[in-house]
């Protein structure tokens, strides 16, 4: 880890105004679905998100801690979304991201990231250049990264099942090995350059999102 745990703590605390409590990383279209029933289930979707979805935001995140360019970073975070509904929940996540860590851990460089991409840049982008801003290493926006992959869905499905928290929060703990694995990789791909960051894709994520973004009742943005 780079920098402060810490400032690391803060900007991993669910209650850190980010925004991301209004999102269910598709666990809400998969509950609906009934691919998620139980922690069993919510335990398969974390997995397979933390190795697609995660595993390429953690990259992102980590290249952006590093100080790689950030408009080709957010080129880079728009080639691997191609679902325009999960585009514009990253946009809007970032925006929000955005304000929280400006006000936060002012820094001329999340200042220059705002005014280029006024409606928002990714949310990994964002969350790579606050941990950066924080002080923070590459290490700790992959791990930041893959932790919210997982938390935000176990969260979600607490509230749309009614699971029980203790059974969410052990999902959680199962998972830590996997999370470590993810940010290391993503940590090392980062390192390589844009070039070499992970393009894993998670095609029922995607295909989910666009439905889901059409329901005209929904709990979650997103």
């Amino acid at each position: 880890m780079g920098g402060s745990r810490s400032a690391l703590l803060v900007l991993s605390d669910g209650r850190f105004p980010a925004g991301g409590h209004a999102h269910s990383g598709g666990a809400e279209a998969a509950v609906k679905a009934g691919r998620i029933r139980d922690a069993a289930g919510l335990e398969a979707f974390c997995l397979g998100r933390l190795h697609t979805s995660g595993l390429t935001a953690a990259g992102l995140a980590a290249a952006a801690a590093l100080g790689l360019d950030p408009y080709a970073l957010d080129e880079a975070a728009d080639a691997r979304t191609p679902s325009p509904a999960l585009r514009t929940a990253n946009r809007r996540l970032g925006r929000q991201l955005m304000r929280a860590a400006r006000a936060t851990w002012p820094s001329p460089e999340l200042d220059a990231l705002a005014a280029a991409f006024p409606r928002g840049a990714h949310q990994p982008v964002v969350l790579g250049a606050t941990a950066r801003a924080a002080g923070l290493g590459p290490e700790d926006a992959a791990h930041c990264v893959a932790y919210e992959t997982v938390g935000g869905p176990a969260t979600a499905v607490v509230r749309l099942l009614g699971l029980d928290p203790y059974q969410a929060a052990g999902v959680l703990a199962r998972l830590t090995p996997v999370m470590d694995t993810v940010a290391e990789r993503a940590t090392a791909a980062a390192r390589e350059g844009i070039d070499a960051l992970p393009a894993a894709s998670a095609p029922l994520l995607d295909i989910t999102a666009e439905q889901h973004a059409a329901w005209p009742v929904r709990l979650f943005a997103s």
